[in-house]
């Protein structure tokens, strides 16, 4: 049974003495709040796409069924959001585009809905922090000042995770990379940069920590042993609350400690380090 010992920290298996020496970070929703709202750009289309064809469905019920899918594939390549809405498009007797071609709508009604946070960052009218999950940078530069060597993935095409890392100022603290979707979707994946961390550094499983709010994530940190902790943050309400929703489908993943944000770091440290750590 979970037990929080600190305001806003869920435990649900503690770390038990492990030595962390690498640590694999998601983007969106994990630290940056620039493309908070997109599932309310993604989801829309999608159902857009479906509505007319014999799905049988309500519109709830239709709803529904695209947010489990949407939730399930978060933390992959956006690619594959759109391989599965074509998939439905199929399944409903429908004839689907081309996944890319599903991509690139969603992507531009995306950008047209985040141009003013991209802007303001740019033009030095948005503080970066305010753009960021509560605690992101004190988090970054705490597990730094441990000695872990930090590794940036995303779902998001990689030369925008590229430039809203450094829009954000944060591109300095991942040493180990950033990395981001390819239009060679295959090419690339967060269980390979996991591979590659545990080869690049001669670590085991347990070495490594995990931090995301994506199912996809928490799923490549478990299965090579390392320790998953599940970012529930409820990005357009923040305030340290979590998203009931997000946290379930955390649990289910199998992350082994809940936390809105980083608002409470140092209780987080505690728990990942020790005590005085």
């Amino acid at each position: 049974m979970s037990s929080p010992p600190k305001p806003g920290i869920e435990i649900l298996r503690p770390p038990a003495g492990r030595q962390f020496t690498c640590a694999l970070l998601d983007f969106d929703g994990t630290i940056s709040l620039i493309r908070q709202g997109w599932q309310d750009v993604m989801i829309p289309m999608m159902m857009k796409v479906l509505s007319g064809l014999d799905h049988g469905l309500s519109e709830s019920q239709l709803h529904d069924l695209i947010r489990e899918d949407v939730t399930v594939l978060t933390g992959r390549q956006t690619i594959y959001q759109m391989i599965r809405l074509a998939e439905r498009v199929r399944q409903f007797g429908g004839t689907p585009a081309e996944p890319l071609e599903y991509k690139r709508e969603y992507h531009r009604r995306l950008m047209a809905r985040i141009a003013h946070r991209r802007q303001g960052l740019a033009r030095g009218e948005c503080p970066p922090d305010t753009m960021m999950l509560a605690g992101a940078r004190p988090m970054l530069e705490a597990l730094r000042t441990r000695g872990l060597k930090l590794y940036l993935t995303s779902g998001t095409d990689e030369p925008y995770v590229v430039e809203e890392a450094r829009l954000l100022q944060i591109a300095q603290y991942f040493d180990g990379g950033i990395y981001g979707a390819r239009d060679d979707y295959k090419t690339y994946s967060k269980a390979a940069v996991v591979r590659r961390m545990l080869s690049d550094n001669r670590i085991a499983g347990p070495d490594l920590l995990g931090i995301g709010d994506g199912f996809v994530e928490i799923v490549n940190v478990r299965e090579v042993g390392g320790y998953a902790v599940g970012v529930a943050s409820d990005e357009a309400r923040g305030g340290g609350r979590a998203d009931a929703w997000k946290r379930d489908r955390l649990i289910q993943a199998g992350a082994d400690m809940i936390v809105p944000d980083f608002a409470n770091l140092e209780g987080i440290l505690e728990v990942l380090f020790g005590p005085g750590s």
